[in-house]
């Protein structure tokens, strides 16, 4: 019998019970039979009260279990974030000296391309001036040449 059973029998035991004329709801019940009843009952405690206990027990494991995973679920999140965040400021980086990279190549760009202009037009300044000196001699070569035929 399970504990609920036995209560349930004491009940019926005390519903039975003969009432004891001018006491007040005191009745007479049979010693033995509750005595009997009330054994049962300490017998099979032990067995409920270990069942409770398992039960509390499983409870306690169910929630660590849950707690201990919960906590996995955080880390991994946590980590996951982070990897993201790392990632995002790798990108930033990158971009940021990609952005220099260029801004320099652009600046040694516009630096040579004026290096260059101004050679070219000291090379062509000094070609002019040799051109015009010859020039010049041409022109008074030509012109003896032609004041000696004269």
């Amino acid at each position: 019998m399970s504990i609920e059973e036995i209560l349930e029998a004491m009940d019926i035991e005390l519903d039975k019970s003969k009432n004891v004329p001018l006491t007040r709801g005191k009745s007479l019940i049979d010693v033995e039979q509750f005595r009997d009843l009330i054994r049962q009952v300490r017998l099979n405690l032990p067995g409920e009260i270990k069942q409770a206990q398992a039960l509390v027990n499983d409870r306690r494991v169910i929630i660590n279990d849950a707690k201990a995973e919960a906590e996995s679920i955080i880390r991994k999140a946590e980590e996951k974030a982070k990897a993201m965040v790392s990632e995002e400021v790798i990108t930033k980086q990158a971009q940021n000296r990609a952005h220099e990279i260029l801004t320099s190549a652009q600046t040694k760009s516009k630096e040579i391309k004026s290096a260059t202009n101004k050679y070219v037009e000291s090379m062509l300044s000094r070609v002019d001036e040799l051109l015009t000196s010859n020039l010049t001699d041409v022109r008074k070569t030509r012109a003896s040449l032609k004041d000696s035929k004269n």
